[in-house]
């Protein structure tokens, strides 16, 4: 039994020096522009906040027009926990998604979005009717959409580690399990049985 319960606690141990699960990634927790909000302005810039630091030289933040069209201007800054990207002026009257991929700083990849939109009388924007065509959108949008395949690669692999150490911690406590089984069986069974006397079948031998 002392055996069995050494097992046990081995292979708790396991379990719990296993990487951290998804609760330490980071999370989205505030973005100016707010989520979902309709802005009186072109902003000149767009800044995600994190609930911790984020990876430095990993951060990618998209600005995609209803069309498909890009509006980032240059490539996204890390400043602890704050993301941002320079915007190109908007059009008035479109909405707009910003996207995003970081390196948490478990060092597992997060993506999401947020979305945001112009007034019709929005001031500071771009020339041209809403959903007009830009220079460039379709190469935005296939950059876009590989990066969130690339993400979503990495956030598999991750999940899938974090399997391989669950079913081998598991593996291990199933082997364990089994030994101290073994071990702490009463010895000498078969000859106990074999000691059994039957009536009735005692044999003179000469």
């Amino acid at each position: 039994m002392r055996r069995l319960l050494t097992v046990l606690l081995l292979a708790c141990a396991a379990v719990g020096v296993l990487p951290p699960a998804a609760q330490a990634h980071n999370v989205l927790i505030g973005s100016d522009p707010k989520d979902g909000a309709t802005l009186s302005a072109s902003p000149e810039r767009v800044t995600l906040v994190f609930d911790q630091a984020v990876r430095q030289g990993y951060a990618q933040v998209g600005v995609t027009g209803a069309d498909g069209s890009s509006w980032a201007d240059g490539a996204a800054v890390v400043a602890a926990e704050r993301v941002s990207v320079k915007v190109k002026p908007l059009r008035a009257g479109g909405s707009y998604v910003v996207g995003y991929r970081i390196l948490s700083a478990d060092g597992h990849p997060v993506t999401g979005k947020i979305t945001f939109g112009l007034a019709a009388d929005a001031s500071g924007v771009a020339a041209g009717r809403p959903g007009a065509d830009a220079p460039g959108a379709a190469a935005g949008e296939t950059a876009q959409g590989s990066s969130a395949e690339a993400a979503e690669a990495a956030a598999n692999g991750g999940a899938g580690m974090a399997v391989v150490w669950i079913v081998g911690a598991l593996l291990v406590l199933a082997a364990g399990t089994a030994v101290a089984l073994r071990r702490s069986a009463p010895a000498g069974g078969l000859g106990a049985a074999a000691d059994v006397h039957v009536p009735g079948d005692e044999r003179t031998r000469s």
